[in-house]
């Protein structure tokens, strides 16, 4: 098939065949296709959009396109969740090990660093010794001995997306509703997911702005996982401003730490209770999302969740000690603060520009080679709504390169917006999606 004809179909605006996209897949995973060429069917992609049956048959080629898990020998409903992607959201690191402490089986396959937004496996290499990396068969035996395994996509599992995850986050075609949902719901199929609990983000710093772009991402992902007949719900939550405090690789792992050690919560451990209480749910452990949410807190207040988390990290090679003293993590050495330009509230953040900063400073990638620098990020010392005063700090900027701080404190500057008056909050949770409808929250 001649590629350079199916990019000037899909330019054109057309609708592309089952057998186009099966090239398209087949080509990715196996390396026939050179990047520029699929680069170019990428962004004609973004351009030209996708219909319902064009993204679902980009879905199932692309779970097809390599091995397909059986999970079977885990026992009971092996549940998984998902973000769409945000700054400062270590959900998995938070509600993982608590569901898991609850009776759940979380078999995870997760994913790196995408444009302005972390990525759990980044996050978790950052712990000394700690390996994504593992073969299925441990995997299962992990999952059924402690409950949980977070790994990253083995050689077989979907190489078309992989090859194409990683093409996107460096040639500006991550904002896709037919891409995301095809690469989201392709990993979930093939690593053999019972159950599926998506967190779809909505805001400045979410990879869809507005919340009916959110929505209709939500509502396309339902619809696949539905098609294959997976029970499959999403959750659209805020991304205003960063989800946590923390932004960086090592930062992040931290204050998961911190939250499952109970010295934090806000709203990364808020939005960890509301999608892991819909994970028990959807598992059976727990009737409703009430009593999940109960489960889920009990976990937290006895250690069950943070034992769990030291567990995983001791069974995928890393050190467990981390859970005991965050010290042991890996440090930046230099820590500057942001100062406030002028008295006031904050009233609204660019949460992607923040995201950016962030990058900026080592902890993401502009370019697939790059390697991150697991100690650097920034701590955000402020949230929407509070007040402050001039030379206060807005945030600490954790960085190991001094000369980046004068244009990483301009943009954070520029980014975090100060006004007279204090607004009205954003709600955490906008809107869920089942394969019923879409409720909104809010």
């Amino acid at each position: 098939m001649n590629m350079v004809d199916v990019i000037l179909k899909k330019r054109s605006g057309q609708a592309l065949s089952a057998e186009e996209i099966r090239a398209f897949a087949r080509g990715a995973a196996d390396g026939s296709i050179p990047d520029y060429q699929l680069a170019a069917l990428l962004m004609a992609i973004c351009w030209r959009g996708m219909d319902a049956r064009e993204t679902t048959c980009l879905t199932m080629e692309m779970m097809r396109s390599g091995g397909v898990m059986d999970l079977s020998a885990i026992g009971g409903i092996c549940v998984d969740k998902h973000s769409t992607g945000g700054v400062g959201d270590t959900t998995t690191l938070v509600l993982v090990p608590l569901a898991a402490a609850c009776g759940a089986k979380v078999a995870k396959i997760s994913g790196r660093g995408l444009g302005h937004t972390g990525g759990t496996l980044d996050k978790l290499e950052s712990i000394p010794g700690c390996s994504v990396e593992m073969e299925q068969d441990q995997f299962i035996k992990q999952v059924q001995q402690i409950g949980c395994a977070v790994i990253g996509q083995t050689h077989d599992l979907c190489p078309a997306d992989k090859a194409l995850y990683a093409l996107r986050d460096v040639t500006g075609t991550v904002e896709s509703v037919p891409l995301i949902a095809s690469s989201i719901i392709s990993k979930k199929l093939a690593s053999g997911a019972g159950a599926i609990v998506l967190d779809v983000k909505t805001g400045s710093g979410a990879l869809m702005h507005t919340l009916d772009a959110s929505i209709e991402l939500a509502q396309a992902m339902v619809d696949i996982g539905t098609h294959a007949g997976k029970p499959i719900l999403a959750l659209v939550t805020g991304m205003d401003q960063p989800l946590g405090t923390h932004v960086g690789n090592t930062l992040e792992v931290k204050e998961a730490i911190d939250i499952l050690s109970g010295r934090a919560g806000g709203d990364l451990l808020a939005v960890s209770l509301e999608l892991g209480s819909r994970m028990l749910v959807a598992c059976g452990i727990a009737a409703d999302v009430g009593e999940g949410k109960a489960r889920m807190r009990s976990a937290l207040e006895s250690g069950a969740g943070l034992a769990r988390l030291r567990a995983m990290i001791e069974a995928q090679g890393g050190d467990g000690s981390v859970c005991d003293d965050v010290s042991r993590l890996p440090q930046a050495r230099f820590h500057v603060e942001v100062p406030a330009p002028r008295d006031g509230f904050v009233a609204r953040m660019d949460t992607t520009a923040i995201g950016f900063v962030a990058q900026g400073l080592g902890a993401g990638r502009r370019q697939k080679s790059d390697v991150i620098d697991p100690a650097v990020g920034l701590v955000m010392d402020v949230r929407l709504g509070d007040a402050v005063r001039a030379g206060q700090p807005l945030a600490t900027l954790h960085l190991n390169r001094q000369e980046l701080a004068q244009e990483a404190i301009a943009r954070l500057q520029e980014a975090i917006v100060i006004a007279e008056e204090k607004p009205a909050l954003p709600p955490l949770v906008y809107a869920s999606v089942t394969p019923q409808g879409v409720e909104r929250m809010m």
